[in-house]
């Protein structure tokens, strides 16, 4: 694939504003992988891997799971332009069919959000997870400015902590780490990560 059309492909999904929220997200999840090189990652959601592609060179290996076969086109086209050794990309819908998968680290960024049935989602998740495995979630917090069908309106820190807890997930925690202007459905918005330690 030439440049020119990954270009044009990439810049239909990576606008500037989403290029620049990524750039905000990698920031912070890159504190949360210190020590993670003998980790395999697993980027749920991860369509063109904006973020988890930044983060290959901090673990061992990292598989991008989307339910888009365009974003992993993309986002393969960028791992071979790139010259990215340990990432892969695999089609898969969770919320329909989990897939036999291990990793020891789940991400899943601006994800959750979209997922009408949470609990199943954090379930599948959990059993993919090895023990002592981490689940990362970005995700914005709740915002009674939005309202959308198809989108929750964020989340809170103590539904969300209660949610996991009920899964089995050990430990959690829960913080805001940006605010930013129309980032949400053009509302300004806050977003938090949560650790969540099986």
């Amino acid at each position: 694939m030439n440049n020119n059309v990954f270009e044009q492909m990439a810049k239909r999904y990576d606008t500037e504003e989403r290029m620049a929220l990524a750039k905000v997200i990698e920031k912070e999840v890159k504190l949360e992988l210190q020590n993670s090189k003998s980790k395999s990652l697993i980027d749920y959601g991860s369509g063109t891997g904006l973020v988890s592609l930044e983060l290959a060179e901090l673990v061992e290996s990292i598989l991008l799971v989307d339910s888009s076969k365009q974003m992993l086109e993309v986002a393969e086209a960028k791992i071979a332009q790139k010259g990215i050794t340990n990432a892969n990309v695999r089609y898969a819908d969770f919320t329909k069919e989990t897939p036999e998968l291990k990793a020891d680290i789940v991400f899943m960024s601006l994800v959750l959000l979209h997922i009408p049935d949470t609990t199943k989602i954090i379930q599948e998740l959990f059993h993919i997870l090895n023990d002592g495995g981490k689940l990362l979630i970005v995700d914005f917090d709740k915002n009674d400015n939005i309202s959308h069908p198809k989108v929750h309106n964020g989340f809170s820190h103590d539904e969300l902590k209660e949610k996991l807890a009920e899964v089995g997930f050990q430990s959690t925690e829960i913080r805001t780490f940006y605010h930013g202007k129309q980032i949400f459905m053009n509302q300004d918005a806050s977003m938090f990560i949560a650790t969540c330690n099986k």
